[in-house]
């Protein structure tokens, strides 16, 4: 890890004043645009969901859940009275009922050698049949296998049901017994008992069900799904343009810019290089509020609705910009500045809120640079990967996003003990190492009043590292982050360029050499050689 100094680096003075403003038919664009997609995206999931159901239920089978044993020591299993209200409608004239849907029961009683009985019938006729007779109500209680939470009591011995002419629909004997039911008109219960009207009653109940209308409905959500992408998908796009130009009308030519030297071929001149494209700034304020950061988090709720559609509108900004990648090796540079909009918009509420708690100053609602105390900028890259752009957004960020994990990601521990067929599971949840700075941070601020630098300088290491790391993710730049904390408000000195070789005039900006050793930051007697004193 590099630390700077304990000397507090000047604070710049503020360049950028009031905050570029963005046209607001831009953010009518962006905003309808990603609820377009977003429901797009919802119908094709759906439609997706559907389209598996309806090929599960082709050649008549059925939609089953997985069977559950249900237990009570009364004479009945009784389910909740399911209710089909149609008025004074018929229900069997109308032509598209069957399609509508169908029910089937299967009960297998737990004892292979004992009858079990099951049967649908009007829930008057069950009520009547069992006044008086011990049973249990179908639910959670009779599968945990205590019934007495839905235990109706009784005193009397129930007839055979299989001898009740009442039934609309009933089956009986060993093995798996199955009704399969059509939609009707009237209240319904379900009636699981022994054959023999003895008790206990023990069984495996699996319910099922099919629809003929699931195949259309699926056609339906794929094809409103599809459309909504193509209105949609272009309507975020041009938003995204048009306030990317509105951010950054004059965007720097590519291969300028903050940690531009990274973008091009070395430098013949041994000119200092910059350790990340990615230049994240933020200044601790003097005099923070003890008590504000109990708050922020109910002051930050419009900027996080804000930021949701906008993070929404980034992801697709990224696939599209690296399709563009792909085939010219060129990000849009519309779209570039959008993000890194995006990027520093999260910066900023970041570091007034629980990423950094270092100001009490409320961030502006803008993609564009102020002066605010948190800032970030990215340089325009000249070329990007053509290769790279489908491989380091998943596999080679993947040591990053592992280690970012432990140090920005909740820690969490399962544990499992079974007897018999009982399991209990017991998760247990830890804060990050981000978040327990932060919460260290803002307990000394409550009874102190002060911010300690060494601490406030390590948190903005962290933060340093999880927005390079974005950068990469998001296609924005080719560099690979490097794996170190650079603590402090502002980015480290530069590292001196390599000296100009003959192998290192074939060097492209997809494969960049690691940087070299920065010697003037060697703590005296650490470093490779020493420092001449004299220098």
């Amino acid at each position: 890890m590099h630390e700077h100094p304990e000397t507090r680096p000047p604070r710049p003075t503020a360049r950028h004043g009031t905050p570029r403003r963005t046209r607001p038919g831009q953010w009518v664009l962006l905003v309808l645009g990603a609820v377009l997609t977003a429901l797009a995206l919802a119908a094709l999931v759906s439609g997706l969901v559907l389209a598996g159901a309806a090929a599960a239920q082709q050649d008549g089978r059925f939609l089953t859940t997985s069977p559950d044993r249900h237990q009570t020591i009364t004479y009945a299993l009784v389910g909740p009275p399911a209710v089909l209200d149609v008025g004074d409608a018929q229900v069997s004239p109308v032509p598209f009922l069957d399609q509508l849907g169908r029910v089937q029961v299967r009960v297998t009683a737990a004892d292979p050698q004992q009858e079990i009985f099951v049967g649908v019938a009007g829930t008057g006729d069950v009520d009547r049949y069992l006044d008086g007779v011990a049973h249990a109500e179908l639910g959670s209680a009779t599968e945990s296998g205590d019934d007495a939470p839905s235990r109706v009591p009784g005193e009397r011995v129930p007839d055979r049901p299989g001898n009740q002419t009442f039934w609309a629909d009933s089956d009986q004997g060993t093995g798996t017994r199955e009704l399969t039911l059509d939609l009707r008109s009237g209240s319904w219960t379900l009636v699981v008992m022994n054959a023999d009207a003895t008790r206990p009653v023990w069984a495996d109940l699996q319910l099922g069900a099919r629809s003929d209308l699931l195949g259309p409905l699926a056609g339906g959500q794929l094809v409103g799904g599809l459309a909504g992408l193509v209105v949609g998908v272009p309507l975020l796009l041009l938003g995204a343009a048009g306030l990317g130009r509105d951010v950054d009308p004059r965007t720097p030519p590519r291969g300028t810019g903050p940690g531009a030297a990274l973008a091009g071929a070395p430098d013949r001149s041994g000119a200092p290089r910059p350790v990340s494209p990615v230049r994240l700034s933020g200044f601790l304020d003097a005099g923070l509020s003890r008590w504000l950061w109990l708050v922020k988090w109910l002051l930050v709720v419009p900027h996080l609705i804000v930021l949701a559609v906008l993070w929404f509108a980034l992801v697709v900004t990224t696939v599209a910009a690296g399709v563009a990648v792909l085939f010219t090796g060129r990000y849009p540079p519309s779209w570039f500045s959008f993000s890194v909009g995006v990027l520093r918009w999260s910066w900023r509420v970041g570091f007034y809120s629980y990423s950094a708690l270092g100001t009490d100053r409320y961030p502006p609602f803008s993609l564009a640079r102020a002066d605010y105390p948190a800032e970030l900028e990215i340089a325009p890259p000249e070329r990007l990967s053509r290769g790279l752009v489908l491989v380091k957004w998943w596999l080679l960020a993947i040591p990053h996003l592992l280690i970012l994990g432990v140090l920005t990601g909740g820690g969490s521990t399962w544990s499992t003990s079974r007897s018999g067929d009982d399991g209990t599971t017991t998760t247990s949840w830890g804060p990050s190492l981000l978040g327990l700075l932060v919460l260290v941070a803002a307990v000394l601020l409550l009874f102190t009043g002060r911010y300690r630098p060494e601490l406030f300088a390590l948190v903005m290491g962290i933060n340093r590292w999880v927005n390079r790391v974005l950068a990469y993710v998001l296609l924005l730049r080719d560099e690979y982050p490097p794996f170190r904390l650079d603590q402090g408000p502002v980015e480290p000195p530069p590292h001196p360029a390599a000296p100009w070789s003959a192998g290192a005039h074939d060097r492209t900006p997809d494969r960049q050499q690691d940087l070299p050793h920065d010697r003037s930051r060697d703590l005296p007697g650490e470093g490779p050689e020493r420092q001449d004193p004299a220098r």
